[in-house]
């Protein structure tokens, strides 16, 4: 067994600890590294592996040197960039020949501790050429190869901020190489080594020997840092954050969490609470997050991590501000800042509860497996302005381990009800407790209506035919190539693809053919062909149809339903700036509506052409129209389009629009659901007084007697 090495000897007396400005200081570990890729300020930008590691020791105190080790690592992925082939020399196979990079790492280690007991010195620090390869190569890839890195690689100096400090008249530190600095000090270099990175360290250690010489006793002082863990923490709404300090990263994957995205960006520092997860309209998380840093330089570095990789997915990164950053993560609820004021806690959703459920149901649920911090006081639950539950809960957990525990009750059952568990961050609860803060007890429209970029042609017959089961992939392309021959009688914007509520592709279009025989044999040609290994349906019908569907209807088998939007009462009121059109119900679904819940016809213009009409940006409804032949590539969703308002509807004293109050439509009514259910649920809103009879049912002609109507309209 080798005995351990002597304690380092103590400093020698002859030098003046008071007059040498790095007595306090302990060696530097003159630290060079070269990657299969970039080099120089480019060093890992393109996510290859470490193939190069060159250092020495400096003892700052006696201006002693060690031994100059080089050692070559091995590489994942053998294949060397031109750059790099031609200024280091090296081959794949010499590669394949070295060693992992945790075996080097270990021999690092060995190799300078020995070195520094050999020249005395104390505990060392890192020193290198810019902070590129211990923030955009080392820690990245350790990350990634599941590595644990040891200390001393998350403190080090860098060279050229220590030269800029001594020698501030120069460029900019992010501008200097190691050849400027030796140049600008007047020290002569050996132009005749040729050994890829020996060169580099050697110039390196020249120049901090004269750095030394000089009288600054702020040298080597403060060592640049690398945070080991995310902190969690609150954003308020009040604060300012540098829009130089932040950015998007875009197509995360959906169940990735705040430290997920902390490790993607693994030797960066990310300021306190700052990742943000972005949501969409249903409260889910979109693949986006804003990531704020401690500084710009930071920023810089995480902006070169543009389509790196999380897993098989590659991330972008590109800039945004401050103010959207505030946006997602910024709240004002003093309840929110308590309940975040706990640090180093891991944060759970719950989705799902019962209404009822309380403080004492959740606890009960997670069990005393995994306890909650600090009880019922780290349950947050998340409720409408009126006080109602949303079924919503974040709970806090002391460690890691206790947040794993809880996870696996995920889809465990509470009641009757199962309930979702999913890591969460502090800036989610900020939004989602926006959200519902927010959110008006009765949606209303705020926004005016604009048109439609291309109002549909009107059409002659089953002009039209409807695709049905399409990919969700499908693009205009994919049905051009689809129809063939049949693409050539297509209408100019005669492609409509539905979305659903989400935004999503539907699997069902619309195309709007030169004429019916047309239309009738492109039906013929194409129904049931394959598109990307799914059958397509493929049936004529008629521009009505088509339009009826895009407008919010739905089209089966079994018939077609109208719209809400096509009951004339549920429409906004009036509308100056636009011309009157017809929006009635079709004849053939007029009879499932009482008259009484109809407009009278002769309200209504017949002669002019039903044009759609959708909400504008305000209501946050989207729609990605580009120049695509032979339309745009989306089409209305399901709950943006309405009909034209007629002015004509607010002249007429005996409209019910003219009445007091409003009118709603309510869909979804059990079949058992009477009277009373529907006023139990609008306790905390005033209908007509002691006049329930605005409660009609509207039902299916064809409803046994004895069966409720699942539909009622309110008013």
């Amino acid at each position: 067994m080798t005995p351990p090495p002597p304690p380092p000897p103590g400093p020698d007396p002859s030098i003046d600890s008071a007059a040498d400005p790095c007595a306090g200081s302990g060696s530097l570990v003159v630290l060079f590294g070269a990657t299969a890729g970039a080099l120089g300020p480019d060093l890992g930008s393109d996510e290859t592996d470490l193939i190069l590691l060159v250092w020495q020791v400096v003892e700052p105190r006696s201006r002693q040197v060690g031994t100059l080790h080089k050692s070559l690592v091995r590489a994942e992925a053998a294949a060397l960039s031109p750059q790099c082939r031609e200024a280091s020399g090296l081959s794949a196979d010499s590669l394949s020949r070295a060693e992992s990079l945790d075996k080097v790492l270990q021999q690092f280690s060995q190799l300078v501790n020995r070195d520094v007991v050999l020249l005395g010195g104390g505990p060392y620090v890192l020193c290198t050429d810019g902070q590129q390869l211990l923030r955009q190569v080392l820690h990245p890839e350790a990350s990634r190869k599941n590595l644990v890195l040891p200390d001393t690689f998350f403190s080090f100096y860098d060279l050229r901020r220590e030269f800029h400090m001594q020698h501030p008249s120069t460029c900019s530190a992010r501008d200097l190489t190691v050849a400027t600095m030796a140049q600008d000090l007047g020290l002569e270099t050996d132009a005749t080594e040729d050994d890829f990175g020996v060169w580099e360290v050697k110039t390196m250690v020249a120049v901090i020997l004269h750095l030394l010489e000089g009288p600054s006793g702020q040298l080597f002082s403060k060592p640049e840092v690398v945070k080991q863990k995310y902190e969690t923490g609150p954003c308020s709404k009040a604060d300012v954050v540098d829009s130089e300090t932040v950015v998007r990263a875009r197509g995360l994957p959906w169940q990735s969490s705040d430290q997920d995205v902390a490790r993607f960006f693994r030797g960066l520092n990310i300021a306190r609470g700052g990742v943000a997860l972005c949501l969409n309209a249903q409260g889910r998380r979109n693949g986006e997050a804003l990531i704020r840093f401690t500084d710009r330089e930071q920023r810089d570095l995480a902006l070169q991590r543009h389509k790196h990789h999380m897993g098989v997915r590659y991330i972008e990164v590109y800039k945004a501000t401050g103010e959207e950053f505030v946006k997602i993560a910024g709240g004002t609820s003093l309840e929110v800042a308590r309940f975040l004021s706990r640090e180093d806690q891991v944060i759970l959703r719950l989705r799902g509860l019962p209404f009822s459920a309380g403080p004492t149901d959740v606890l009960s649920f997670l069990g005393p497996e995994c306890p909650v911090t600090g009880g019922a006081d780290g349950l947050l639950f998340v409720r409408h302005p009126d006080g109602r539950p949303t079924g919503d809960a974040f709970a806090l957990f002391a460690c890691e381990e206790l947040a794993q525990a809880a996870l696996r009750r995920h889809k465990g059952m509470l009641g009757k009800r199962y309930i979702e568990l999913f890591r969460s961050t502090a800036a989610e609860v900020q939004q989602v407790l926006n959200r519902y803060a927010s959110s008006p007890l009765l949606p209303t429209l705020t926004a005016p209506l604009l048109p439609i970029p291309f109002p549909l042609a009107p059409g002659a017959g089953r002009d039209c035919v409807r695709l049905r089961g399409l990919p969700y992939t499908a693009t205009i392309e994919d049905i051009l190539s689809f129809l063939g021959e049949a693409a050539a009688d297509i209408r100019p914007h005669g492609v409509h693809m539905v979305l659903n509520q989400q935004g999503r592709l539907s699997g069902d279009a619309f195309i709007q053919m030169t004429s019916a025989e047309r239309a009738l044999a492109a039906a013929q040609r194409c129904h049931k062909k394959m598109m990307k290994e799914r059958y397509v349906e493929v049936v004529p019908c008629s521009t009505e149809e088509m339009s009826r569907v895009l407008m919010g209807g739905t089209l089966s088998r079994s018939g077609m339903s109208p719209p809400p939007c096509k009951l004339p009462c549920l429409s906004p009121p009036t509308y100056g700036p636009f011309q009157a059109t017809q929006a009635l119900i079709p004849t053939e679904t007029a009879a499932l509506y009482p008259s009484s819940a109809l407009l009278p016809a002769a309200r209504v213009s017949a002669a002019t052409t039903p044009v759609a009409y959708y909400p504008g940006p305000a209501t946050q409804l989207y729609m990605n129209y580009t120049a695509y032949y032979p339309s745009p590539p989306v089409s209305p969703t399901t709950v943006g389009y309405l009909a034209t308002p007629p002015p004509a509807l607010g002249s007429t004293s005996t409209s019910v629009l003219s009445q007091p109050g409003a009118l709603i439509r309510m869909q979804g009514i059990p079949y058992t659901a009477g009277m009373k259910d529907l006023l139990s649920v609008f306790q905390a809103y005033p209908l007509a007084p002691d006049d329930y009879t605005t409660l009609m049912p509207v039902g299916d002609p064809s409803r046994p007697v004895l069966q409720a109507p699942k539909e009622w309209v309110c008013l």
